[in-house]
């Protein structure tokens, strides 16, 4: 039987830093979630499932993905284990790809990759890799990270509540390759060598430079690519000096 693989987005308002920041407008008249989930569903024959918790400040992003026919499912607060663990179940999914809502960069064709790669492999976890680190561990905000429903219930039984492995879902898998089985993917070329790009979105600054790279890459081509960004950026060195800035600020 092959293995059912779904996207599942990590969303909640409650962010410390920029509370509500899914459903700040992002592009186009959309939010920062929508452009996500756009960009996610060019992904085929693939479910996408957005994750948030059960606490009442999400009540309204509920109702705005319900409006717009995405498939929400609602979950544990801070044991986000838990959370995409059953996720995963009511949706039948058996292979996850997890993502974080907070990049609007996400390179959908890194996605469809990792998707298919899955389906090859009988890996635990397989994630990208860029300057020889876990992408999950950087701030590009380019590439997701899969996972297999089997790997994150063993996580679950062998970790406390309140643990890192509970907050940050992958962390347990790919920190011990001994007991789980990773495979990695490297990232292109355009990004290895590179610590200046910050394009996932923690604060206010984040969001205005996401933006403004977005629409101007936007103007130019509906379909940029990973190397559109890098050269972009390479040509206006003040946007990138302001992401340098705030990577040195909000050390992952």
């Amino acid at each position: 039987m092959s293995m059912n693989v779904g996207i599942i987005v990590q969303a909640r308002m409650g962010s410390s830093r920029l509370p509500g920041k899914v459903l700040m407008p992002f592009y186009d008249n959309k939010t920062l979630l929508e452009t996500l989930l756009d960009s996610l569903h060019k992904v085929e024959n693939v479910k996408v499932v957005v994750a948030t918790s059960v606490s009442k400040n999400n009540d309204e992003l509920e109702l705005f993905l319900q409006q717009r026919g995405e498939i929400v499912f609602r979950g544990a607060e801070n044991d986000v284990l838990e959370r995409f663990i059953q996720a995963a179940e009511k949706n039948s999914i058996d292979g996850i790809v997890r993502i974080c809502s907070d990049n609007p960069f996400m390179d959908w064709k890194g996605i469809d990759e990792l998707v298919k790669k899955a389906r090859l492999c009988n890996a635990d976890y397989i994630g990208y890799k860029v300057n020889n680190t876990p992408s999950i561990l950087t701030h590009f905000g380019f590439w997701g990270e899969f996972v297999t429903l089997d790997a994150l219930k063993r996580v679950f039984h062998s970790t406390e509540v309140g643990s890192p492995a509970r907050e940050h879902v992958t962390y347990h898998v790919y920190k011990n390759p001994s007991e789980y089985y990773c495979e990695w993917l490297e990232a292109p070329d355009c990004v290895q060598g590179r610590d200046d790009i910050r394009l996932t979105i923690d604060t206010f600054d984040d969001l205005q430079n996401a933006k403004k790279v977005y629409s101007d890459l936007k103007a130019i081509n509906k379909d940029f690519t990973l190397q559109d960004v890098v050269t972009y950026l390479d040509n206006h060195v003040d946007v990138k000096a302001s992401m340098v800035n705030n990577i040195s600020q909000n050390k992952k």
